[in-house]
């Protein structure tokens, strides 16, 4: 059954125990995503990748099959679904799972796609279509985005931040989180620290400088430095945006060193993990030990009380940091 993705109210858990999301548009697959698994916290939450179930079957029909110890109800996302997994699919919906409820995140599905016929055609299957944004969805959000933080800015501003997303609300979600790091609890913000922050979408991303270093990649992390002219305001919110990072990342690694095991630590995660997320994460973890985290978290702030007593100084301090913590060769 087709669902526009407004009507996802629609969606019964105990009914619909079958969803697919396909479509570009990431982001809102993301939001959607993270709903689903708010409403469906009662149940055990597992994530899989498709390429994992095709390489061991049996292991994912027992762990759908099986009654769990602590919970018989669980809601399980199939990330990266195509038609590999069609049969698999539709061997289940024969079956009597209704404590199972199976989401399958796929990319884009052509109309003549096994696996979205199969949701199209099955009434007690949901099938939603994700596609881009424009920009007038774009502006809406932005700017709901300011006025629940209180933040004055004009709509010229806003209609400059959308234009730089290309119908991404992945892009667009990147862009607010990057100024409100940088404005802190300013409740203002000008055009000329708009064009600074924005500006740095076309070169290497602060997050991707970011997790190039907690995973000790030289190269990249260095060619990063290397290809973009940071200023001082560029300074400040790669700190700031660090120390967000970091912080997350002490919580799953102080829990990954109780538990020992990386699986459940990243499955564990509150918010949960997104899937793309994953894989860099777990490297992080296996690169870093809690206290050597807390480490940089501390220097960190020390180094953000520099740059805020005299930020003519950022351009050097940062870069030092980066290779003075990381090991890096200059």
């Amino acid at each position: 059954m087709i669902l526009k993705y407004f009507e996802i109210e629609k969606i019964h858990s105990n009914q619909n125990n079958f969803l697919l999301l396909y479509g570009k548009n990431e982001g809102f697959k993301s939001d959607v995503i993270k709903d689903l698994i708010f409403k469906n916290k009662t149940k055990e939450i597992i994530n899989y990748h498709e390429k994992e179930i095709m390489e061991n079957q049996e292991d994912f029909y027992n762990s759908i099959l099986s009654n769990s110890l602590f919970n018989n109800k669980k809601f399980i996302i199939i990330n990266y679904a195509s038609d590999k997994i069609f049969k698999i699919i539709e061997e289940l919906s024969k079956k009597k799972t209704y404590d199972v409820s199976i989401l399958l995140n796929a990319g884009v599905l052509e109309k003549k796609s096994k696996l979205r016929s199969l949701f199209e055609k099955n009434k007690k299957f949901i099938c939603i279509a994700f596609y881009p944004d424009n920009n007038q969805t774009l502006s809406k959000l932005a700017n709901n985005f300011f006025r629940e933080r209180k933040i004055l800015i004009s709509q010229l501003d806003i209609n400059l931040i959308v234009s730089k997303c290309n119908g991404e609300r992945m892009h667009l979600k990147n862009e607010l989180k990057k100024i409100e790091l940088f404005i802190s609890n300013k409740k203002k913000i000008s055009h000329e620290e708009i064009i600074k922050i924005i500006n740095l979408s076309e070169n290497h991303s602060i997050a991707e400088l970011i997790d190039s270093c907690l995973i000790k990649n030289e190269k990249k992390t260095i060619n990063i430095l290397n290809e973009n002219n940071f200023n001082s305001e560029d300074c400040i919110l790669i700190t700031r945006t660090f120390l967000n990072k970091l912080k997350k990342i002490l919580k799953l690694s102080q829990e990954y060193e109780k538990t020992k095991n990386l699986n459940q630590t990243i499955l564990n995660a509150k918010p949960p993990i997104f899937w793309k997320d994953k894989e860099i994460i777990m490297q992080q973890l296996t690169k870093w030990k809690s206290n050597q985290i807390l480490e940089i978290i501390i220097k960190l702030n020390d180094i953000e009380l520099q740059i805020k007593k005299n930020s003519s100084v950022a351009i050097n301090i940062i870069p030092n940091f980066i290779f003075e913590k990381f090991s890096l060769n200059n």
